[in-house]
């Protein structure tokens, strides 16, 4: 079942194009990963999914519904956690979930909500009191209250340290596999990586790449790096290489059968290929390949 389908949307700001003719498909209970650099309309695009802007052009659907005609039934069914939020910076964390609580129709209880976002021993603590990391925690317990079929998720463990970032991909994974529909935004490449089964690159309002995470990655193939011993002429290798520092870097659909073949060629001239390092395309290497813009 498609959860959000979104068809040539647009949207301009004093004749700026910020989104321009994008189209995408999220599946329910998928993990669905929208990236590009700042500017790129990433955050416009997720007002216009979750009904906070009326685009200018093209049609979005979450659940078949239109999130600005039917704005209260998809606001029933979705959470949102955006960039930043305007908290009471005197109230505690717990008044501050009761309080939007009170806005959200059957919210599940305050408790839960702050267990399943890390922050029940931050219960009593008042909100200006919270560290940056802190603050998106409870960014999450709102967006969770109202228990989503989808969940839009804009920089959601920016200013979190390693603990906290982990245990946020803990609960999102869990999320998913109960049948909810993610669609986060995130400058942590690993995080997208580790998390999304899909994604779509923005650059410039367009959407330059998209589709399955693991077939998109592995139609990059991946790279051999290694150490080029003294002496010896980058030319003289059986395949080609780039220079990245002191490294030697070759690029390949198959890393392992590249690997295998440089190892076989410095055997048998009786060389080490030092600190070899072979992996599969990450989407660092994505972004490095797209055009420079999107750098």
């Amino acid at each position: 079942m498609t959860a959000i389908q979104v068809r040539g949307l647009g949207k301009s700001y004093g004749g700026f194009p910020a989104v321009r003719d994008v189209s995408f498909e999220v599946s329910q209970g998928e993990i669905f990963a929208l990236l590009g650099r700042n500017g790129s309309g990433k955050t416009t695009t997720v007002e216009l999914l979750t009904g906070l802007r009326r685009p200018d052009a093209g049609t979005v659907r979450v659940h078949g519904l239109d999130p600005v005609a039917d704005r209260a039934a998809v606001r029933q069914r979705t959470g949102v956690m955006l960039q930043e939020a305007g908290f009471f910076p005197d109230l505690t964390v717990a008044q501050t979930v009761d309080t939007w609580g009170g806005f959200t129709a059957a919210p599940r209880p305050g408790g839960e909500a702050l267990e399943l976002a890390g922050l029940s021993a931050k219960a009593g603590t008042r909100v200006r009191q919270l560290s940056g990391g802190e603050k998106r925690r409870l960014d999450l317990a709102l967006a969770l209250l109202g228990r989503p079929d989808v969940l839009f998720l804009d920089e959601p463990t920016t200013g979190m340290d390693p603990e906290g970032r982990r245990d946020t991909w803990q609960v999102i994974r869990e999320l998913a596999g109960r049948g909810t529909t993610v669609l986060l935004t995130t400058h942590y490449l690993e995080e997208a990586q580790r998390l999304a089964s899909s994604l779509a690159v923005m650059d410039a309002g367009r959407i330059v790449a998209s589709g399955g995470m693991a077939e998109t990655l592995a139609a990059r193939g991946g790279r051999v790096a290694f150490r080029l011993p003294d002496g010896v002429d980058p030319e003289s290798l059986p395949l080609p290489v780039t220079r990245e520092g002191d490294l030697a870097v070759c690029r390949a659909d198959d890393p392992d059968l590249a690997a295998q073949t440089l190892l076989t060629w410095a055997a048998g001239r009786g060389l080490r290929l030092a600190g070899l390092e072979v992996r599969a395309a990450t989407l660092e290497d994505l972004f490095l390949d797209l055009p420079g813009s999107v750098r």
